[in-house]
């Protein structure tokens, strides 16, 4: 058995990485030894079976108990594969007492020469958990680590996990030389904003991607039970003479004739942010924004007083929802005085007490754009309501959900900016949005928020790929679209939170939705019976190149 080396350059936890590692090689080799066993092999003192040792094997743990705790996790495993050696080739090893060497060093692997832990000459593979800090979670020193390890001229740095860092770090360290890197990584780095700025430096530098394991959860033995969304991502920097796998899980997997950065089979293409449609559909904006402090936002017993004050004041209060809101049928008000007298809106001591204290929210601010609002505070800071009906996207829905809970709302609503609007979107147009196409979109290019799918205007929408149906073929989209509302009428007291959730979805929403997405997958010319998800983001992405060079 070749040679294997391994080096863990984690912050933390390299221990769990080497020992599982030389486990797993150990217990290969005593399969092999086991399957030869027999006459045609014979032990004499000047063979030795064993070619995995615990030498071969490098890390860095960032304090001195760690490194100990390395070290000694290394030396049980060790003593345990050499009694399973024993017991098969039923001779005697003297492995006792333990003389083997653990290379762990003491260092943060961040600013290390990894060179000084093993030469790269003589190394074949680099494995490691590095940290998972997002950018909002990283310390100073931690930000001023990423800074040096990428170089601060690299766009978009400040938004990048502190984990791309050892990607970085790693590429300086394998070019030209035939190693393989995997990285067990938050999934953040495989989706939203992250995706063009990291991957273009790391395509830059000839990263490869030679197997992927998609999104899964690592549940943490911690007490809280904190969930981490992550993937595996294994690299090199030179062609590598083997398959390239996608695991999709535990049980299912694929060749790939390529691995792009969200982890399909697909061209390295990087969806990036976009002001405009890329297929020329109707524009998306986000809802309005009060820049109130909440001062002009009002919950029941604020209608109720405002009611008993003068029942006219009714005329100034408006329906209020955002995406939690629309999903779980909570209801919430606002002052809408937009169009309204200055002598209507004095008339109400209720009101002038809410605007004035938007004015001086405003005007203490230290935006000068807020503050500039301070001159008209008795309206939204940034209105962008319509006169007509719009298609609502909640920015934020569960992962849990097969399909995102997208409403049509009346313009008598005040849609707030923790949603996304399409005010001239059509029927069709919600179709489309509904369907498992634009869905699947969305989970690949889309960013995260915790586990939740994190929707976004200008990479989501702006970049979809959206189809090309016959004049038939669109009206039989709008036909199962309008089932969906038709199914969701049935059951006016559920709220979209009741009637998307997987366990209690009704058959009559999930058969019009089944109908939707084959009536959408039909217009791509998808084969709504045999195409996976990863397929249909693929060739999405496919699309998505052509249009954007187009």
């Amino acid at each position: 058995m070749e040679n294997f080396f391994s080096i863990n350059l984690t912050s933390e936890g390299s221990g769990n990485f080497l020992t599982e590692t030389y486990l797993s090689l150990r217990r290969l080799e005593n399969k092999v030894i086991a399957a030869l066993r027999g006459p045609q092999i014979v032990y004499g003192d000047a063979i030795n079976p064993i070619m995995v040792s615990i030498g071969q094997f490098y890390g860095i743990e960032i304090n001195d108990f760690a490194v100990t705790v390395a070290r000694t996790a290394l030396w049980i495993a060790e003593s345990q594969m050499m009694s399973e050696t024993v017991e098969l080739i039923h001779t005697d090893l003297d492995f006792l007492p333990l003389t083997s060497n653990a290379n762990i060093v003491e260092g943060n692997a961040l600013r290390m020469d990894w060179n000084d832990v093993v030469p790269k000459t003589e190394l074949s593979y680099i494995m490691g958990n590095p940290p998972f800090i997002g950018k909002k979670e990283q310390t100073k020193t931690q930000k001023d680590e990423l800074l040096d390890v990428f170089g601060k001229k690299l766009p978009g740095i400040g938004n990048l996990d502190y984990v791309t860092a050892w990607y970085r770090k790693a590429v300086d360290y394998i070019q030209n030389k035939s190693i393989l890197v995997a990285f067990v990584s938050t999934n953040s780095i495989t989706q939203g904003e992250q995706v063009p700025i990291f991957w273009s430096e790391m395509l830059r530098l000839n990263v490869i991607i030679q197997f992927a394991y998609q999104s899964f959860v690592w549940n943490s033995e911690a007490t809280d039970k904190a969930h981490v969304h992550c993937v595996i991502i294994g690299f090199s920097c030179t062609p590598m003479n083997r398959s390239k796998i996608i695991y999709i899980n535990e049980i299912q997997s694929y060749v790939a004739n390529n691995i792009n950065p969200y982890l399909v089979d697909a061209p390295n293409i990087l969806v990036k942010s976009r002001l405009n449609s890329l297929s020329n559909v109707a524009p998306i904006y986000y809802g309005s924004m009060p820049i109130d402090n909440g001062h002009l936002i009002l919950d029941e017993n604020d209608v109720n007083t405002l009611l008993q004050e003068n029942p006219e004041n009714a005329k100034f209060i408006k329906p209020y929802a955002g995406g939690y809101e629309l999903i779980n049928n909570k209801k919430r008000w606002c002052l809408w005085l937009a169009g309204f007298n200055p002598d209507e809106i004095r008339a109400s001591k209720f009101v002038m007490d809410r605007v004035n204290k938007t004015y001086e929210f405003r005007k203490a601010s230290n935006r000068k754009q807020t503050n500039e609002l301070a001159k008209t505070p008795y309206l939204f800071g940034e209105i962008r309501q319509p006169d007509s009906k719009m298609i609502v996207i909640p920015k934020v829905s569960s992962e849990r959900r097969k399909y995102i809970p997208i409403s049509i709302v009346s313009p008598t609503t005040i849609v707030n900016g923790s949603a996304l609007i399409i005010p001239s979107g059509t029927i069709f147009d919600f179709g489309i949005l509904m369907s498992n196409v634009h869905v699947s979109w969305m989970k690949y290019v889309g960013g995260r928020m915790k586990s939740d799918y994190q929707y976004s205007g200008s990479i989501v929408y702006n970049n979809f790929p959206w189809p090309q149906p016959t004049a038939k073929q669109q009206e039989k989209i709008a036909e199962t679209a309008q089932a969906i509302l038709d199914a969701r009428e049935l059951y006016p007291n559920a709220s979209l939170a009741d009637l998307y959730d997987e366990l209690t979805m009704p058959p009559e929403l999930r058969k019009a939705h089944q109908d939707n997405d084959r009536a959408v997958m039909e217009a791509y010319g998808f084969n709504w019976r045999t195409m996976t998800e990863s397929e249909c983001v693929a060739e999405l992405m496919k699309m998505y190149q052509y249009l954007s060079k187009a």
